[in-house]
């Protein structure tokens, strides 16, 4: 059956359909000897489909797993000096694992490494809008009326953030521990608005990427997830969550 080429590439472990969108574009993609074009649909049964002249291998069974990333580790790949240790590395496994929920080098906590591109493009897309749920120590005590302002959204980049839940869980020696839920993603906003409101992060945890929980895993520490999470995380992301209404 025919789909469009950037789905066939992100089942087949390329990243998300928008890295393989990239790929069509700059030509790296061929069906049975032309270059693709973006848009282009393929039956990845009956076409030979090749990136860089390799041919595409479409997976039928994914790999899914949980990471505790420690701090001092890069979510991503780096800039290839190997200076510092990456998710990567942390996996011994074979193959491509992309990171979903990236986190700075300074949190820790839960991430997915997949293969599984379309789940990824699922999961990081912000029209999905799945929660995010973290553990933050900040500095002070945060009053109710700075919690109501975080609970409301505050303005970043021009732009207000969505509504949050923030509660308070714990006291330790003038600081606070929050758990904090978001819907959104933008680049280090719990850290961003922490210090904005005047408490900011001493330490960053992320204990959920929507049905996944990180659970008893010690900073350094990886698993399969089991048959269950999958389903539970493919369920999350069949539709896009509804705006709601304001009337």
């Amino acid at each position: 059956m025919e789909e469009r080429l950037q789905k066939i590439l992100a089942r087949a472990g390329f990243g998300s359909r928008r890295a393989c969108e990239e790929l069509i574009r700059q030509g790296r993609v061929a069906i049975n000897g032309q270059v693709a074009q973006l848009g282009q649909k393929a039956d990845p049964d009956c076409d030979r489909i090749t990136v860089d002249g390799e041919p595409v291998r479409v997976k039928r069974r994914h790999t899914y797993i949980a990471l505790h990333k420690p701090r001092g580790v890069l979510s991503d790949e780096g800039d290839g000096s190997g200076s510092l240790p990456t998710v990567r590395d942390l996996v011994p496994l074979p193959g491509h694992l992309f990171p979903v929920g990236r986190l700075d080098l300074r949190s820790e906590g839960l991430i997915l490494l997949t293969d599984d591109g379309d789940l990824t493009h699922r999961l990081t897309h912000p029209r999905f809008g799945h929660e995010r749920e973290y553990r933050v120590l900040v500095e002070g005590e945060p009053d109710k009326a700075t919690l109501r302002k975080w609970r409301r959204g505050v303005f970043l980049d021009g732009r207000r953030t969505a509504p949050a839940e923030v509660t308070i869980t714990g006291r330790e020696k003038g600081r606070t521990w929050l758990r904090v839920v978001l819907r959104e993603g933008r680049k280090r906003q719990v850290r961003r608005v922490a210090a904005m409101l005047g408490h900011p992060v001493q330490r960053l945890i992320r204990v959920r990427i929507g049905p996944l929980r990180l659970g008893d895993l010690k900073p350094g520490q990886w698993r399969r997830l089991s048959d269950a999470e999958v389903k539970a995380l493919r369920s999350a992301v069949r539709k896009p969550r509804r705006s709601r209404k304001r009337g």
